[in-house]
């Protein structure tokens, strides 16, 4: 892992290197017809990944192939690498969108048939999110997705780019659309299409396990009464 990371950083400062006319000799796409099959329907994507191998370079590499997205991005405090790492991540023609104008933004992009790429392995404030199991133990979960995409009926597309060694590259691989609980009961069918995305981002981590950033605290916010599991937090 500690090994990926470092050469995902790499992979960011190398960036500008990728373009329309050579990224096939770096990133093949597989199951690319899901992802389409999502798009036909009309109404949006939502490109559903996490911090898995190549994550900055899986929405770049999709952009320069044709098919650009918006990204959800919090400002780094530092305001000169801020912009350096928004110009790079738009040299495909990939935008962002800032929080504070995440609900409407999206929302705007999904009604007219964009994408959104949304990074959902994270940790969350129990305020934005919901306990689902990931990995065994509940973890507080992003709503937002099921939110917007029960919303909104834009298809939910799962899509990661891992390193294959065989093939000495990246493979950005799309799995297919998942399809959306709809009892009638709102918030149960939130928790339960939550539970479907995480479950989507664990089993893609245990084919990978050691493309994924377990740096992340991912458990840190814990049920109520329930003590933290990281010692570093006591």
């Amino acid at each position: 892992m500690v090994r990926n990371l470092g050469w995902m950083a790499a992979e960011f400062a190398r960036l500008p290197q990728y373009t329309k006319e050579n990224i096939e000799q770096f990133v093949i796409l597989d199951g690319h017809e899901n992802f389409l099959a999502g798009q036909s329907r009309g109404k949006g994507v939502i490109y559903l990944t996490g911090h898995i191998g190549a994550w900055e370079l899986s929405s770049f590499a999709h952009a320069l192939y044709g098919f650009p997205l918006h990204y959800m991005a919090r400002p780094l405090d530092n305001k000169p690498l801020d912009a350096l790492v928004n110009q790079y991540r738009g040299l495909s023609g990939n935008t962002p969108i800032f929080k504070n104008d995440a609900a409407r933004g999206i929302l705007h992009i999904l009604k007219n048939a964009g994408t959104v790429g949304i990074l959902a392995d994270q940790n969350t404030m129990p305020q934005e999110g919901a306990f689902v199991d990931f990995f065994g133990t509940p973890a507080c979960t992003t709503t937002g997705i099921a939110r917007v995409a029960l919303h909104t009926d834009a298809a939910v597309v799962p899509g990661y780019a891992y390193w294959d060694e065989n093939i000495r590259k990246y493979r950005l691989r799309f799995g297919p659309p998942v399809e959306l609980t709809r009892s009638g009961n709102a918030e149960q069918d939130i928790l339960e299409n939550t539970q479907k995305f995480t479950k989507v981002i664990e089993e893609i981590i245990r084919r990978h396990p050691d493309q994924w950033v377990w740096l992340h605290a991912r458990w840190k916010t814990r049920p109520a009464g329930e003590p933290t599991l990281y010692k570093f937090l006591k």
